[in-house]
């Protein structure tokens, strides 16, 4: 019985696997094609998997294929790469000599012109950058003459966007043969989750394979992760229930140590200003791949450019640990807004939540503690937060103790919208949508209402909350208020929570 794959490439006959038949015949033509080009994606996209799966489309074509990979050879010297190269050559069955210069490799390549070879080399970042420039020379020299001789096509498989480093006007790598390895999209996690439900007869309710792709945004190694926690803690349940799916959605946000975020939180710590600046702001921000932030934060799939070009977040779970990991718990607020809670109350005898009463309890809160407990300062370079993170850590704050005392649960929904946050509130056997944003402009304003009624009826909800933290200095529209409207059939209950921006931070 096969599985979902968790660490390494797919292996076909082990592991649940997509074919990607598109995306094979898109190399295929590049390497019948003689092209020389890069693979490019961030980690866990499958790109090992891919290029696997391409090597055997190729060999079937009558090409032979040498692949290798060089992570670890940062501080390598010539003589391990041409060793690497000759080892190669030999498997497949040429009498290659010992190579002592690239040259030697290079005059040995271009005297060999029986057959057709396509050498694929990994992690080419991991490559000694001195070896890189002059291995990269002699694959340009052999490009330019491939017609005569062996190597057809070299492929290099990065997850920075090696395009970059080695497009320059004379290279064979240039941008418009650069394949990237996308992530699934929704109809191929379906079809990925279908194949464990044909060949044992578990199934998986509609529910959680939407929810699976909406948190992983069809990224290949979350994907497999999430089914294989699900199938791996429930082998004899017929059908996995989405009350399966919330328990491993709490178990990788708060439990699971994951080698991948570990990574990336290192890295967003280093940009933790710009990172804020997303969560809890929406300001468009040009997605420049020169801006450092945004290359890294692009190479570990966190972020990515949107319609307009601008930034957004790519990977709902990272927003959602990115959230948890930036979160001031030390600060006790918690606590000390569980005193004053008396839960029960909050309740009508049909066990439906007062939301009035609830919001009328936050704002007295607020206008008692303000905001400045939510403020924290960086360590590294004595920064603040945001204030923007303030508001919204305040709110969640207030929430999180109300739904411990109630004995409820919250979890984080998966719209990856910038400067919003979105809290879905288990009560009573009832869910209930709150969204949280500052109030920057009358258009944001009303078009975050419609956005909001547009996500509530994509989770089934005819009611959804929208809090909206307004500075007081400002004179708003007379249509800025609290009120209560309908759009499309969804009820948008409209509360403004004023701050004081010089008292309360």
């Amino acid at each position: 019985m096969r599985s979902f794959n968790t660490s390494g490439p797919n292996i076909p006959a082990r592991h649940y696997t997509l074919e990607r038949t598109a995306l094979i015949e898109a190399g295929l033509r590049l390497i019948t094609n003689e092209r020389y080009f890069t693979i490019w994606a961030p980690r866990q996209t499958g790109k090992s998997t891919y290029f696997r799966l391409l090597a055997e489309a190729t060999q079937k074509q009558g090409f032979q294929v040498i692949h290798f990979n060089v992570e670890n050879f940062k501080g390598a010297l010539l003589s391990g790469l041409l060793n690497q190269l000759r080892s190669k050559l030999i498997s497949i069955g040429l009498n290659a000599p010992e190579f002592n210069t690239l040259d030697e490799f290079s005059f040995y390549i271009e005297h060999t012109n029986d057959r057709r070879l396509v050498l694929i080399i990994d992690e080419i970042e991991g490559l000694n950058p001195d070896l890189f420039s002059q291995f990269l020379h002699t694959i340009r020299n052999l490009y330019h003459s491939r017609e005569t001789h062996c190597l057809k096509s070299t492929i290099l498989v990065g997850v920075s966007n090696i395009v970059g480093v080695v497009g320059d006007n004379a290279s064979p790598f240039n941008i418009a043969d650069n394949l990237p390895v996308p992530y699934f999209t929704g109809p191929e996690v379906t079809e990925l989750l279908d194949m464990h439900t044909r060949e044992t007869g578990q199934a998986f309710e509609k529910k959680v394979v939407k929810k699976i792709f909406e948190i992983t945004a069809g990224q290949p190694g979350l994907v497999n992760g999430f089914a294989n926690q699900l199938v791996e803690r429930w082998p004899n349940r017929p059908k996995i229930a989405y009350k399966q799916y919330l328990e491993v959605e709490h178990w990788y946000l708060n439990v699971a140590i994951d080698k991948n975020f570990s990574n990336i939180l290192n890295k967003a710590n280093e940009f933790r200003s710009f990172l804020e600046t997303l969560l809890f702001t929406e300001a468009d921000i040009p997605f420049d791949i020169d801006r450092e932030s945004i290359k890294i934060l692009h190479i570990n799939g966190i972020i990515r450019p949107d319609k307009q070009g601008n930034v957004e977040f790519w990977v709902p779970f990272y927003k959602k640990r990115l959230y948890k990991a930036f979160y001031p718990y030390i600060n006790g607020e918690k606590d000390h807004i569980s005193q004053t809670l008396e839960t029960f109350t909050f309740f009508n005898q049909k066990g439906e939540l007062d939301i009035p009463k609830l919001m009328g309890h936050y704002k007295g809160y607020v206008a008692k503690r303000s905001f400045r407990p939510f403020i924290e300062k960086n360590k590294k370079d004595g920064s603040t937060t945001l204030p923007e993170s303030a508001l919204i850590y305040s709110f969640e704050t207030f929430l999180a103790a109300f739904v411990s005392e109630a004995e409820g649960r919250s979890y984080r929904e998966a719209d990856a919208g910038l400067g919003k946050s979105d809290l879905l509130l288990y009560l009573n056997g009832r869910d209930y949508l709150f969204e949280t944003k500052k109030y920057y402009s009358p258009k944001k304003f009303i078009k975050g209402k419609t956005q909001l009624a547009h996500y509530a009826r994509s989770l089934g909800l005819k009611k959804a909350v929208y809090v909206v933290f307004t500075p007081n200095h400002i004179t708003y529209p007379e249509y800025v208020k609290e009120d209560t409207e309908t759009h499309k059939s969804v009820q948008v209950i409209i509360y403004l929570v004023p701050y004081d921006e010089v008292k309360d931070f």
